[in-house]
């Protein structure tokens, strides 16, 4: 930001769950994984949690 404004800015996410609330999406995404709005997905780092994975829960 100190030279000005980016020309463009890139989003990555590693889950893309749908449920659109802002105009915006991913231009780069891991894994898409259509859910329910009650239902969540926790993702797991090896180098933050000591293993890989992504867990769904229903939320009640």
């Amino acid at each position: 930001m100190d030279l000005g404004r980016p020309q463009k800015i890139n989003l990555a996410v590693l889950v893309d769950r749908g449920h659109r609330e802002l105009p915006i999406r991913a231009d780069f995404v891991g894994k898409n994984i259509p859910t329910a709005m009650n239902e969540e997905i926790s993702v797991y780092v090896e180098e933050v949690d000591g293993n890989d994975g992504i867990d769904l829960k229903k939320m009640f």
